[in-house]
């Protein structure tokens, strides 16, 4: 690789910004008054408790991913460009997210599709109880979804950005147990050679229906469906709006917000 893979991943994936700027206006909507903590399961690198401490001197966050090596990076590249002050406000953990509930937030979240890797329903449920239990009084349960009929497609798309064309690859997908594998490929701009399968998502697709069922069995109260609205070409333009009805894209994203 001519890069490290997270510093693409981050570069072609992940909205750290957009993602605290979603969670404030909906917090502040429920509570009115900004949130403080944050827990971000499957935190990765933590780009996301970068930007959370740094946006307000009374705000803390706790990270917990179970894999090692993004936390590393995360340390020597977020986390090292903190100062001395906000790098007290955040700590990663190396943990499973099935066993965190001692890390207690006001806001947890969960994004970019993460709990996918639990296949078993009633191991989704229980990492939603144990979610629903760390969330302190005045708490809500952030996360993303993805879908269309595209999501479910052999298919190969491909993004240019900046110096590099991102790959996002549906390898396979059972419509007997929804039961899916994807892929991420980078290639340098203007190179011959594709590096394939930088990361891979061995996952379970859970529908938007099947996700909201789940979530009130594990106790959630109120659940919100967040639609994202219409940009150039048919593309989103990164504005969710709470919705109940939507139309069948081909390709869309979207997030989910329970309040216990």
């Amino acid at each position: 690789m001519w890069r490290n893979k997270y510093e693409l991943y981050e570069e072609s994936v992940q909205s750290p910004d957009s993602d605290l700027k979603f969670i404030e206006t909906e917090y502040k909507r429920t509570y009115g008054r900004g949130p403080l903590s944050l827990r971000e399961d499957f935190c990765g690198t933590g780009a996301l408790l970068k930007e959370w401490v740094q946006s307000d001197s009374k705000r803390s966050a706790v990270g917990i991913d179970l894999d090692s090596d993004p936390i590393r990076y995360g340390l020597k590249t977020h986390y090292a460009s903190l100062t001395e002050q906000e790098k007290t406000r955040v700590n990663y953990v190396q943990a499973n997210v099935l066993s965190a509930s001692r890390h207690k937030a006001e806001v947890i979240c969960a994004f970019n599709y993460s709990y996918c890797i639990f296949k078993d329903r009633a191991m989704l449920l229980n990492y939603f109880k144990g979610v629903r239990k760390a969330l302190k009084p005045k708490g809500l349960f952030f996360l993303d979804t993805f879908g269309g009929t595209e999501a479910m497609m052999e298919s190969e798309e491909g993004r240019n950005v900046g110096g590099f064309t991102y790959y996002w690859e549906c390898e396979s997908f059972n419509p007997l147990t929804n039961e899916c594998f994807y892929s991420i490929h980078f290639k340098r701009r203007g190179a011959s050679k594709k590096h394939k399968r930088v990361f891979t998502y061995d996952w379970r697709f859970w529908t938007m229906p099947e996700l909201r069922d789940v979530l009130k069995e594990a106790g959630f109260r109120d659940i919100k469906s967040y639609w994202e609205g219409d940009g150039p070409e048919g593309t989103g333009n990164g504005k969710f709006k709470e919705s109940t009805k939507a139309e069948n894209c081909l390709s869309w994203i979207s997030y989910l917000v329970a309040r216990p």
